[in-house]
């Protein structure tokens, strides 16, 4: 158990730990009622919040995905901010960044199920990678305005900012953002097969 004594370990749980709660489903339940896991997708993601609680309250269902959005997001920051500040190494940091996205993805306290991760996917890559994730915020920003299907858009943004990495900085090594990348894609399987389907839902 002396590996629970590093510095390093520390953060890594608490990493995966902070990463895994679960903002919209706790959201959701306190603020209007509903549980997201057993309604719309199932997602506990801001999207989903936004889809169920819209049919109950389309004013609150804004706030209320906002709110999920921005705490996803800045759930895996936090973790990432009081590292940096304690003086870690860069790789250590790539590993909180991959845990708290691998908490959302896979909660320890919803049965190792969780959400899509792009939130906290964003977060922890505006920390690491502050340009690509610009430019991936940009795009998606434009898939959301044009083509107004959240997956389609998401995946879209994530591969931009892949790309963009190995454009930016040639030089690093790329496996934590092929890792979150891999994450990503792979919770977002049952939204490709809809969308070569033609029948993933557009944001209305």
């Amino acid at each position: 158990m002396d590996f629970l004594f590093n510095t390093n370990a520390q953060f890594f749980i608490a990493a995966y730990l902070v990463g895994g709660i679960p903002f919209g489903l706790l959201l959701a339940k306190k603020f209007a009622g509903v549980d997201v896991k057993a309604s719309g997708s199932g997602s506990i993601g801001a999207t989903n919040v936004l889809r169920v609680v819209k049919e109950r309250d389309p004013s609150l269902a804004k706030k209320l995905g906002a709110a999920t959005l921005a705490l996803d997001a800045i759930k895996g920051v936090l973790v990432l901010l009081v590292a940096y500040f304690a003086g870690v190494s860069e790789a250590t940091l790539w590993g909180i960044a991959v845990l708290s996205v691998i908490g959302h993805c896979f909660s320890p306290y919803l049965g190792f199920e969780g959400g899509k991760g792009v939130a906290t996917g964003m977060g922890v890559m505006m920390f690491m990678l502050p340009y690509e994730t610009i430019i991936a915020l940009i795009v998606w920003a434009l898939g959301a305005k044009f083509i107004r299907i959240s997956s389609l858009s998401s995946l879209t943004a994530l591969t931009a900012l892949i790309v963009a990495s190995f454009i930016i900085h040639p030089e690093m090594a790329h496996a934590p953002v092929l890792i979150i990348g891999f994450i990503l894609f792979y919770k977002h399987i049952p939204n490709i097969i809809r969308l070569l389907k033609g029948e993933e839902k557009r944001v209305v």
